[in-house]
């Protein structure tokens, strides 16, 4: 990994290219980011960058935090995360912004899908539904046979209903479309995990 950045979903829109194709993108505010600290192979055993992103006050903070960022001398954050990165040549202090991308690269997304809550088995896992008529019923959304007699019990993993949502998820190889570094923007093709004001991490693909 060489360049990551830390930024905020604004939600989806479309943009057109030279030839008139309609491409859909997802609008992210992308730093800038502050370097909080810097650690090294020497000192932590590998290199990363520690960055904040988004502007807070200090009654919203531990006083752990308040130290933290005092030590290092940088503007409180609300959200912190380490990145290893391949080049670590910013400094604590340092500012990362729109501009380490450029139109063209390929980025991995990660964000929090969102949260749908305790769901049945018909919607979290997209099981076919049972019958609905010829007498068949009177329940149609749930799973049909849990198991077999033998061993008489429910395997682990069975698919069933749970928690829904509220997971951290990773799309890989999305392509930047275009950059506003005025308004610090990213117009990612295709869609990113989380809710409009969700905070995603966003880093060079592993796959490009």
């Amino acid at each position: 990994m060489k360049k990551a950045i830390i930024g905020k979903k604004i939600g989806m829109t479309q943009i057109f290219d030279e030839i008139g194709n309609v491409i859909p993108v997802t609008i992210i505010e992308a730093g800038p980011c502050v370097v909080a600290q810097k650690k090294t192979v020497e000192k932590d055993g590998y290199d990363a960058l520690q960055l904040g992103f988004e502007e807070v006050k200090e009654k919203h903070l531990t006083k752990p935090e308040i130290g933290h960022f005092a030590k290092a001398g940088v503007p409180m954050k609300k959200h912190l995360k380490e990145f290893r990165l391949d080049d670590c040549s910013a400094n604590v202090g340092d500012f990362i912004t729109v501009d380490t991308f450029a139109a063209g690269d390929k980025v991995d997304v990660t964000g929090m899908t969102k949260g749908r809550g305790y769901t049945g088995a018909i919607k979290r896992w997209n099981l076919h539904l049972l019958g609905a008529t010829h007498g068949i019923g009177p329940i149609h959304r749930q799973s049909g046979s849990m198991g077999v007699i033998d061993p008489a019990r429910i395997f682990k993993n069975k698919k069933m209903a749970g928690q829904y949502g509220n997971e951290q998820v990773t799309v890989q190889n999305l392509k930047i479309v275009k950059i506003d570094s005025e308004k610090n923007l990213l117009a990612i093709k295709g869609a990113v995990p989380g809710a409009k004001d969700g905070i995603v991490f966003i880093r060079d693909s592993v796959k490009a």
